[in-house]
């Protein structure tokens, strides 16, 4: 499989919302045997074993900024020979609360710009998503959305964002070790 992470290239991005998918795979990345990430496919990549599967997947940040991350899937996607469905796009989303995640294969973009070219690159929405909830900004944020997604993640929400990111690693070693289908009904199921 493919498990590739939205985000933009830079220190000046690597705190924000926009960058959690990078976050993400930085995170399973150290799970996984801290493999080393090397330039190619427009993106930094590497090859990761995880402990108890023995398979080997791609690990993907795409370094294209967000709204030509597609131009990476599809390189990595073709050299590979993958499928759409053996593909997890990790993104921010601002249509779900705060703190919540999601897997679900296919649909729209919500407007996210980096979807909007993977969706255009690979030809077709039918990839697997892992949604990663940042929500709407605050009634009295003073920007657009981009502003919101850009910016530093506040630190009354980082405890939020990083036990996010530890439940999206979690949610990638479960489609690993079961499968997408059982990884979405063990995921998506809505906290008690």
């Amino acid at each position: 499989m493919i498990f590739a992470g939205l985000g933009n290239p830079g220190a000046r991005y690597r705190d924000t919302f926009h960058n959690l998918g990078f976050l993400v795979i930085d995170l399973i990345a150290e799970r996984w045997g801290r493999p080393d990430f090397r330039d190619k496919f427009k993106s930094e990549f590497a090859l990761a074993i995880p402990p108890r599967s023995g398979d080997k997947h791609v690990l993907l940040k795409p370094q294209t900024f967000m709204n030509l991350s597609g131009e990476a899937l599809v390189a990595a996607a073709q050299f590979f020979k993958a499928e759409r469905s053996e593909i997890v796009v990790i993104h921010d989303e601002l249509d779900l609360p705060l703190g919540r995640i999601q897997l679900k294969v296919g649909g729209g973009t919500g407007g996210h710009n980096g979807l909007k070219s993977a969706i255009r690159c690979l030809g077709g929405p039918d990839f697997i998503r892992l949604r990663l909830g940042i929500g709407r900004p605050p009634a009295d944020f003073q920007g657009d959305v981009a502003d919101f997604v850009l910016m530093p993640v506040p630190p009354a929400d980082r405890e939020v964002v990083d036990s996010m990111i530890s439940r999206a690693a979690d949610a990638l070693e479960l489609i690993v070790d079961k499968g997408i289908s059982q990884a979405m009904n063990l995921v998506n199921r809505r906290p008690a």
